[in-house]
């Protein structure tokens, strides 16, 4: 129980719920196999896995809980080969072209036949609640599957009003300059081996890689007027990892001094002591890290949450993750009288949490079985044809 990456949020008018109350609410959104047609699903699931039924486990003010969502894959090129051949099989029949709509009828239909028999994906998402500093932290891959979670948790509460976790300093501004002045580093923080820089207004980047980032070309990028976008860095004695340009976590590695303090806590074989002896350390140390993080950016920016409580008919898979986004794109520090550096805060923000169109096309709004073809990747596609 080890988070790798942590994309963080902040909650606004904590709902007050207890853990019985919140354990039976989980129970209602549970997950479950997908059924018939349906593209995909998600649910809360054990975060133990199959050693217990345990949908929370709250400990010291810190809640647990994994999300687990469930995709039909269902490759283009099998639907494509099938439409064809259903289509020249009528045009040979009846000695006629077929009309585009009569082809999307086809598809509608053999896509509709196909689902059930698709193979199913399982992904599973842990999220951190901390309840006494009312953040939330979820171990995703990308901010859109954490936008899905918080989605489910956003039906499974009612109401759920959070922002992405923001900084006065712009993250970008502060890693290029612990690049080009090593003295404005705080004295807990160590570069690390990691850094991907950026011109402004340039879509090109400059990947580093096992590199010394205080190194001559380091420093001369930085000095030509590249920004950091991406760093590694280490806090002494507590973790490693890379600073995002939206103020996320990724490669996470916690110290050996930390895990081995786990590895000798007794916990008599029960894998759910043991699970929870790991995210009790896990989580006082990320809630440290996340303080420290917040005073070297110059204090945490306050967020208005205009758009951040969505209504039940918004939940995961059928809602609009960016009912919980939209706050971010009003964000800006917090006493700054400088319009400007506000205006480039919001769109720093808001250019880290929003997908693609495409991509909120497939979350948002209500799921057919057309969507779930078109969610499906080139990389899916091989990967099931190969299956």
């Amino acid at each position: 129980m080890w988070f790798k990456t942590a994309i963080l949020y902040r909650i606004h008018q904590p709902p007050e719920l207890a853990a019985d109350a919140l354990s039976a609410a989980l129970e209602e959104h549970q997950s479950r196999p997908l059924e018939g047609n349906n593209p995909k699903r998600m649910g809360w699931t054990a975060p133990a896995g199959r050693k217990s039924d345990m949908l929370l486990h709250e400990l010291q003010g810190h809640r647990l809980m994994t999300a687990l969502r469930q995709e039909r894959l269902l490759p283009a090129s099998v639907v494509r080969e099938e439409v064809e051949e259903r289509c020249d099989e009528i045009e040979d029949r009846e000695g006629r072209k077929l009309r585009r709509q009569e082809r999307i009828t086809i598809k509608e239909q053999v896509i509709e036949e196909l689902l059930p028999r698709a193979f199913v994906r399982s992904k599973k998402v842990d999220l951190w609640w901390d309840t006494r500093r009312n953040l939330i932290c979820v171990s995703a891959g990308s901010r859109k599957a954490a936008e899905e979670v918080l989605d489910l948790l956003r039906e499974t509460l009612g109401s759920l009003k959070v922002t992405p976790l923001a900084t006065q300093e712009l993250p970008v501004r502060a890693m290029t300059r612990w690049l080009s002045e090593p003295d404005s580093r705080p004295a807990w923080l160590l570069l690390g081996d990691q850094a991907q820089l950026k011109s402004k207004g340039d879509d090109a980047s400059f990947t580093a890689r096992q590199a010394d980032l205080e190194g001559d070309e380091v420093r001369s990028m930085v000095e030509a007027g590249r920004q950091a976008t991406k760093i590694a860095i280490t806090l002494e004695g507590q973790a490693s990892l890379v600073l995002q340009d939206d103020f996320t976590f990724k490669s996470l590695r916690f110290d050996d001094a930390l895990i081995e303090e786990a590895n000798n806590a007794e916990d008599d074989g029960d894998a759910v002591i043991r699970l929870e002896t790991d995210f009790v350390l896990m989580a006082d140390a990320l809630a440290h890290i996340i303080e420290q993080m917040l005073v070297a950016l110059g204090g945490e920016a306050q967020a208005t949450p205009a758009k951040a409580e969505a209504s039940p008919e918004n939940a995961a898979g059928e809602g609009d993750p960016s009912d919980s986004r939209g706050a971010a794109d009003e964000q800006a520090p917090a006493g700054s009288g400088d319009d400007a550096v506000a205006t480039e805060h919001a769109e720093v923000s808001a250019s880290a949490s929003l997908p693609s169109d495409d991509a909120v096309g497939r979350v948002g709004g209500e799921t057919g079985p057309r969507d779930a073809l078109d969610a499906t990747s080139e990389q899916d596609e091989e990967a099931t044809t190969h299956a």
